[in-house]
Formats: C-alpha cells, structure tokens, sequence
C-alpha cells in the first residue's frame, strides 16, 4: 500500500460500456440520438416555459430546473462516452476526471431532491388546493430550488475532497464509461475506509430521504384521489401519478443498485448498466414523461407555432 501524499497518476483510460468493436459504431450512433433527443427535450421544455406565461407556475419552475438539470448532467457524461467508441484508448486527464465526478455528482444529487420537490408541488395542489398560492409562492419555490442545489453542491463536494486524498499508482483503468466513485475507488492504491463511510453515508441520505418523501407525498395524494366521485378524473390523476413513479423508480431503483451496497460485492459491469439508466435514459425520458403528454404544454406549443407562422 503506497502511503506517499500525492497521485502518481496523471490520467485514466475509461474502459467504456463494451470493448467489443462490433458494436462501437452502433452504439455510438444510438447514444448520439439519445443524446441529441435529450438536448432538443430539455432545452425545448426551458424555453417553453420561459416563453408560456400560462406556464409560470410552480409546477412548471420545478419541470424547467429538471430539464436544466437532465441537460447538464447528460452533458457532463455523453460526449465523453461517446469519444470512447471512436477512439483506441479514451484518455482522462487526473484534473479532468475529478472535474467531471464533482459535476456529475452535483447533478445526480440534485436530480434526487428536484424529484422530491415536485412530488411535494403535487402533494400540495392536491391535498390543500386552497392553501395552494400560499403554500408555493414564488419566494417558497426559489428557496426550494436554492435547497435543492445546494444539497448537490454539499454532497458533491464532500465526495470529491475524500476522492482527492486516494492514491493511484500503477492501476489506470478504470472500468466505467466515466468518473465514478466506485470504479475510481477500485483502482485505488491506499485505504478508502473513510470514502466508503462519506458513500454510504450520503448516497443513503440523498436516495433514502427523497425516496420516503415522494412515498409520504403520493401516499397523501393517493388518498385524495380516492375520495373523487368522477371516475373519470381518478383515472386521469392515477395516470398521471403512475407516470411519475415509474421516472422515480428507474432513477433510484438504478442508483441504489449501484450506490446502497459494499463495493466488495458490487459489479462494475452491472453497475455500468444501471448507470446508463440514470445518466443518459432518464434525462431523455423526463421531458417525455413530465412534460410532452400535458394539455398545458401541448397548449403553449401550437400557441408560439401559430404566433410564429401567423
């Protein structure tokens, strides 16, 4: 075990998902319209509701910060990803690496509480319609967005500063398709028991916390719902609540598999896996999901089309 203060590393080569060169060009081309359709859903649905005035609304403020969210965490991961499938060895630099675990982690985190916050603005509108104005003024959403961010930027940062004081030696490779804690911490050289404490730690706060929150909220709002007479305005609420979870599920389902165990047991191969639901599914799907099966947003599009083209 080296017990020196200092990286003898400079960079890393990223393994990338597969190293089966039949499918490098394949995967390149899937991942680059994933990642194109993530691009054109996130900033449509920012600029949407920047232009909408019947979307300034709280529900829409949590849907644009997610969008913006979904669109920098992606970017911090796919092109990086996607230069592995055209090139031999996919170089990281040691600054460069530890740059993008710090931004990743930021928006992963921050992804945990966006999600908690908007089953809230539900759980609010449902359960307390009359209070709901009140509730979530705009003062209240913008501390809420601040509280969001600034848990991403807590946690984030405490992980890579522990990152920062693990020694690397002659291990480079790491095996994932970008800069993440465990994969950085197999190839470790010296004792990562305090990573492992500061991991466990944060990924259970920042998954488990969320994760009951959202269960609290939609336990109230199935409740609710199941005291409406119409049957109609039931199916329409459950549809639209079942949408939600199924996001939620894959997103923490997906990291809690690859966080919430012992990197002794874990697989970095299933761990890759998972994290490309995460990472690069879920920021393409969350405009889909949230935003392009709502009458509100179908509204405000043919209104800025029929604007434009009258």
């Amino acid at each position: 075990m080296r017990t020196g203060n200092h990286s003898t590393v400079t960079a890393f080569i990223l393994a990338g998902l597969t190293d089966a060169p039949e499918l490098q060009l394949f995967l390149f081309f899937l991942f680059l319209g994933i990642y194109a359709v993530t691009m054109v859903g996130n900033l449509g649905m920012i600029t949407l509701v920047l232009l909408s005035s019947h979307l300034h609304t709280p529900m829409y403020f949590f849907l644009s910060s997610l969008s913006f969210i979904d669109l920098c965490h992606s970017t911090v991961i796919t092109p990086k990803m996607l230069g592995n499938f055209v090139k031999a060895k996919n170089i990281i630099s040691y600054p460069e690496c530890m740059t993008q675990l710090y931004f990743f982690l930021v928006f992963v985190i921050s992804e945990c509480h966006m999600l908690a916050a908007m089953a809230y603005d539900r759980y609010v509108a449902i359960c307390n319609p009359l209070l709901y104005n009140a509730m979530m003024s705009y003062q209240v959403c913008s501390w809420m967005i601040f509280a969001v961010y600034s848990m991403g930027l807590i946690g984030a940062t405490a992980h890579t500063v522990c990152m920062l004081r693990v020694h690397f030696c002659k291990a480079d490779v790491i095996n994932h398709y970008f800069c993440d804690l465990f994969p950085l911490l197999e190839i470790s050289c010296s004792s990562i028991f305090i990573n492992e404490v500061v991991v466990l730690c944060f990924s259970a706060f920042n998954i488990l916390f969320p994760t009951l929150s959202i269960l609290s909220s939609y336990t109230f709002i199935i409740a609710s719902i199941l005291r409406i007479k119409s049957t109609e305005g039931r199916s329409k609420a459950f549809s639209t609540c079942s949408s939600h979870m199924s996001a939620v599920a894959v997103f923490f389902g997906s990291a809690a598999f690859m966080y919430l165990q012992p990197s002794s047991v874990s697989s970095m191969d299933q761990g890759k896996l998972s994290s490309v639901f995460y990472t690069i599914i879920v920021p393409m799907l969350n405009p889909l999901i949230y935003s392009l099966s709502n009458k509100d947003v179908k509204l405000a599009l043919k209104k800025l089309y029929e604007k434009k083209f009258s």
